[in-house]
């Protein structure tokens, strides 16, 4: 009997993040953990994934953080395939092949494979042969990293999203020289807004970072297997160490090559179904209908990865749970805690509501008279408050919200 013969009937989820951990844990609650597959990349079992561009980055000795223990794994009668990718779905069969050629049948299959860092046509051949061009995507990569910062003195970022900001302050926490090139006219464009980003850039140049805007990086010059240099606004810059921090794109080759419909990420419901009903996909590759938007978008976030992970385990049970979670972030650079809750509103107004020191504050998004974000720098307590605001619906009016006198939990 095939292998795929014996296991019929089981649930395998792809992917070694934080959605695929979140549902092992769901589904060994529902008392469903021997009849989980989890088909893994990385030969580690699934870590927790933020300290990689910060703590992990910054000490030598620091370890990664497991979600759960090798030993729960095993009591709670989950199947691991670690360094065994899946390469195929066989959608007719129901069958998953494994790179060693191991077939895995499924009444289930959930597709957790997150995002993959994004690298530039110049390097897309080359990048695993350039000793000081790097990337941050998993813990190879950040281990890599680690030791070629450590032993570096200046840091070039090409990049000025999230990833690329905390390594820079990481970087420059460690005495670094560190010089960030951003090709849009601010940081966090996609991200944050104007006020927010503005904060973020005086603050990492206050803190010594070379950091510029609207420049774009060109002309690499390649030598004895190293990047030697890269042209910026004309001028020629030797370089150290290079990261590239141009964002992610969903991990989604798994689902085109089975058919499975995709749009920057693999098309899901509110339940987290594909176009193939028993094939599912959460977290980072999925996209998916935004509750009360009427538009579609794929969010890379713990947070999010977490609740579609509750949203398939529904489906996985049999009940409908439409994933209407509010999405919520957040980012540590340096001593910036940057806490985002809801989505920013294209034609919002701002309202600041001041914090308890003058690197604290709040920013406040109303469409009309109702709330719709809150972005809050070095404001836990606010951030916190604004999540369950924005939960139950409540919209304070603005002076009221924005008075630093009144907590704004008061307003629940």
């Amino acid at each position: 009997m095939s292998e795929s013969e014996v296991q019929a009937g089981a649930i395998v989820i792809v992917g070694g993040g934080h959605s695929a951990a979140a549902l092992c844990s769901g589904l060994v609650a529902a008392g469903r953990g021997a009849q989980v597959h989890l088909v893994c990349e990385e030969a580690e079992l699934p870590y927790q994934r933020p300290p990689l561009s910060k703590s992990f980055l910054k000490g030598p000795l620091e370890a990664l953080q497991p979600l759960r223990s090798e030993a729960w794994y095993a009591e709670a009668g989950i199947t691991l395939h670690r360094a065994d990718p899946g390469v195929a779905i066989d959608r007719q069969r129901r069958v998953l092949r494994l790179r060693s050629k191991r077939e895995l049948g499924y009444a289930g299959l959930v597709l957790a494979t997150g995002a993959r860092a994004r690298s530039l046509p110049q390097f897309a051949a080359t990048i695993a042969g350039l000793s000081n061009v790097a990337m941050l995507r998993g813990a190879a990569d950040a281990a890599r990293l680690r030791g070629q910062l450590h032993a570096a003195q200046h840091l070039t970022v090409l990049g000025g999203g999230f990833i690329g900001l905390e390594i820079a302050a990481t970087a420059r926490a460690l005495g670094k020289r560190v010089t960030v090139l951003e090709s849009a006219p601010r940081l966090l464009q996609r991200s944050v807004s104007g006020e927010l980003a503005m904060h973020v850039l005086q603050t990492h140049r206050a803190s010594g970072i070379d950091l510029r805007l609207g420049v774009a990086a060109g002309e690499f010059v390649i030598e004895g297997g190293r990047l030697a240099s890269l042209t910026v606004e004309g001028k020629g810059e030797a370089v150290e160490l290079l990261v590239l921090a141009i964002g992610a794109a969903p991990e989604q080759a798994l689902a085109l090559a089975a058919g499975l419909e995709c749009d920057n990420g693999v098309i899901v419901d509110a339940c987290q179904r594909s176009s193939d009903p028993s094939i599912l996909a959460i977290g980072d590759c999925a996209s998916f209908p935004l509750h009360g938007s009427g538009r579609r978008t794929r969010l890379e976030s713990v947070q999010n990865a977490n609740d579609q992970a509750r949203t398939a385990l529904a489906t996985l049970l049999g009940r409908d749970e439409p994933y209407r979670a509010l999405p919520w972030f957040w980012s540590e650079q340096g001593g910036m805690r940057l806490q985002m809750a809801g989505l920013m509103p294209l034609d919002g107004v701002r309202h600041r509501r001041a914090g308890p020191s003058p690197g604290s504050f709040s920013i406040l998004h109303y469409v009309g008279e109702q709330l719709l974000c809150v972005e809050s720098v070095n404001a836990p307590l606010d951030h916190m408050a604004a999540r369950k605001l924005l939960e139950a619906a409540a919209s304070p009016a603005p002076a009221l919200a924005c008075d630093p006198a009144v907590p704004l939990k008061a307003h629940l």
